[in-house]
Parts: structure tokens; C-alpha cells; sequence
């Protein structure tokens, strides 16, 4: 893993504080990203993980402003020192591409399959560098392409000639060929398989050592996290619950949440399947306090009634969870507020 992560002169390229995004509904204000805090420091690979629905790809599109009508964004979000929130429309638009980079999720629904991958190239470059030259719009994306393994012959192709593998690739290229400073890869591996998937994480790391870019790894996988990243976030409900190196956060995992996201992978040593009791919760109306409280195993009182600070955590991580800083002697908790959670058994339509 890179040490930069650990080297406090490498520059700050993304720096959220108190970051929150929700989108309006009939029922009100969704908060699928609320108060997250973080930051990612120049060619640092930041792994993020959670169930679905926690809020990752939005907190993703967030950081782009690539978010759809009705969404709201606040707090402070600064890219390079820049705070992007203060930014107009067309200036948050120019930062995009040249900038800040995104590698979507299913590859065959982002390309047009009536325009060949010369002509995806070409469109890419031409509108985000004014005046490019037609020789340099083909060198570029040669030299992109090659990057990702796929052969010159393959330029003129259209995308549906092209495997799942190799379409993913091409996104990848597609976003390289701009060399941009921050890059954030949503669920880059999905549907691929495992030879697949270790070439996009080998890229991934390519393009970090080539042009010292920043990377946002959203993925359910957390084996890919513990191969790929520097350091993994862990979201729950909008929130990061834990944050820390991804080799600590792994072998000792401070928040319940993540110690129960661990224990549900399988591996060889599997005897049976474990999961979390629950389901997560409706963020119209999120539980109070600590969000996982009513599913959680170590719930105490004070779970359901105060909100967890995040604390740094011996071994560089930083949760919050009150268990956990009871357990290292952070926070002092008397008896009633350190008394197990008493709650009604989960039924199966509470599951559902």
C-alpha cells in the first residue's frame, strides 16, 4: 500500500466537512448523505463500503455535483483549497472531466452504441480541450487505450463488439485520456469475474502510480477494498460510521456495523451464512441518535438517545460508536447509559 496516505505534506486534493446531500420527496427530505466528514490526500485510494442504499453513490455524485434536480447540496466541500459548493454551474462543469473524473457503473448503458470509440475519444477531448488537433485526439486516445490493454485495431469498434471486461476498461480510458486529479470509480467490478476484476483493480493502481490521481472506490466487495485501497470508509445510513488505514479497519474493526459487514463475506472457511438482523432504515425518517442502534448487537441506552461522536481510535482509525470508545477509555458512561438496549424482537416484516 502507499504510504502517502500516512504523509501529511502530500497535498489535500478532496476535503469534505459536514458534507450533506438530500433529495425532495413527497414525504419529505431524504438525507442519503449527512454530515460526512473526510479527506483524501493526492494519490490516495479511499475504499468506500456499505449496504446498498447507505448513501455511496450518492455521497460519489455529490462530490461531482453530479446530482439530479431536486437534490440539495451543503456544508463544505473543497477541491484543491477551492470550495466547490461556492461554485457557479458552469464553473463546477468545467472542473468536471479535466478535473474530476468519474467511472460509472455499467459501462453499455454510458456509451452510445451508435458512435464508434474513435468518435467517444474525440467528443471527450474536443469538449474539454478547446483546439486539440485531430493527430492529438488519436495519439491521446491510442495511448489510453494501450494503457487499458486493448489493441489499436479495436479504435474504430463499436461498444456492443466489445466484452463486459473490455467495456469497462474503456471507461476507464475514457476518464484517463483527460488525466484528471480526482477520480471516483463507482462499483468498477461489478458482473465481472475475478480474472476481470484483478485487471481493473491493477489498472486502478496504474493510474494512480502514472498521474498521482486521487481515487473514490465505491464497492460492496471488501476484498477488492483490502486489496486495492490505502484506507476504507465504512457508510451507514448516510453516514461514515468508521474510517481509518484498510489493514487496521480490517483486522480490528472498531464500529459493530463493520465488524457484522465482515463477518457476512464468504470466504473458503465458510460453514455458513452469516448477516445482519434488520433492515436499513428509512432515511426519510432515520432512527435517532446512533443510526444502527435497532439493529445492532452491542446496542446500550445511551445508543438510542445520544449521537456518537467520532473519535480517533488507537491504530488510526476513527469511529463513531460509543461501545467503542468505552472500550479503549475515551468516554465515561454510568450505568444506566452503559445498560444493554432493550428492544422488541425483530419480526419477519421488520426483515423484510
Amino acid at each position: 500500500m502507499s504510504p502517502r496516505a500516512d504523509d501529511q505534506a502530500v497535498e489535500v486534493v478532496i476535503e469534505a466537512e459536514d458534507l450533506r446531500v438530500w433529495y425532495g420527496t413527497e414525504r419529505g427530505p431524504v438525507r442519503a448523505v449527512d454530515e460526512v466528514d473526510f479527506t483524501l490526500r493526492r494519490g490516495e485510494i479511499l475504499g468506500l463500503v456499505g449496504e446498498s442504499g447507505c448513501g455511496k453513490s450518492t455521497l460519489g455524485r455529490g462530490l461531482l455535483g453530479l446530482l439530479p434536480e431536486g437534490a440539495a447540496r451543503d456544508g463544505a466541500l473543497r477541491f484543491l483549497g477551492t470550495d466547490m459548493l461556492t461554485l457557479s454551474r458552469r464553473e463546477q462543469n468545467r472542473l468536471r472531466g479535466r478535473e474530476l473524473g468519474m467511472i460509472f457503473q455499467e459501462p453499455l448503458t454510458r456509451l452510445n452504441p451508435l458512435m464508434r470509440i474513435s468518435e467517444h475519444f474525440a467528443e471527450t477531448l474536443r469538449v474539454h480541450e478547446k483546439g486539440i488537433s485531430k493527430d492529438e485526439v488519436k495519439r491521446r486516445s491510442l495511448q489510453a487505450l494501450r494503457v487499458m490493454g486493448i489493441p489499436p485495431t479495436r479504435f474504430r469498434a463499436y461498444p456492443h463488439e466489445f466484452s463486459g471486461g473490455m467495456r469497462q476498461r474503456l471507461m476507464i480510458a475514457l476518464t484517463l485520456v483527460l488525466r484528471p486529479s480526482f477520480v471516483v470509480a463507482d462499483e468498477p467490478t461489478t458482473a465481472l469475474d475475478v480474472l476481470v476484476e484483478a485487471q481493473i483493480i491493477r489498472i486502478l493502481h496504474d493510474l494512480r502510480d502514472t498521474f498521482d490521481t486521487s481515487l473514490l472506490l465505491i464497492t460492496h466487495n471488501l476484498g477488492i477494498v483490502a486489496e486495492a485501497c490505502d484506507r476504507v470508509a465504512v457508510m451507514y445510513a448516510g453516514k461514515i460510521v468508521e474510517i481509518g488505514p484498510a489493514a487496521e479497519v480490517f483486522r480490528h474493526p472498531q464500529h459493530p456495523y463493520t465488524r457484522e459487514l465482515l463477518r457476512s463475506t464468504i470466504s473458503l472457511s465458510t460453514t455458513g451464512l452469516n448477516f445482519i438482523e434488520g433492515a436499513p432504515p428509512d432515511l426519510t425518517t432515520p432512527p435517532p441518535a446512533c443510526r444502527f442502534h435497532p439493529r445492532c448487537p452491542d446496542a446500550m441506552s445511551v445508543c438510542a438517545t445520544r449521537e456518537p461522536p467520532a473519535l480517533d481510535l488507537p491504530g488510526g482509525s476513527r469511529a463513531a460508536c460509543w461501545a467503542a470508545a468505552a472500550r479503549h477509555d475515551l468516554v465515561t458512561l454510568d450505568a444506566e447509559e452503559s445498560a444493554p438496549l432493550e428492544r422488541e424482537e425483530l419480526s419477519v416484516a421488520d426483515e423484510a
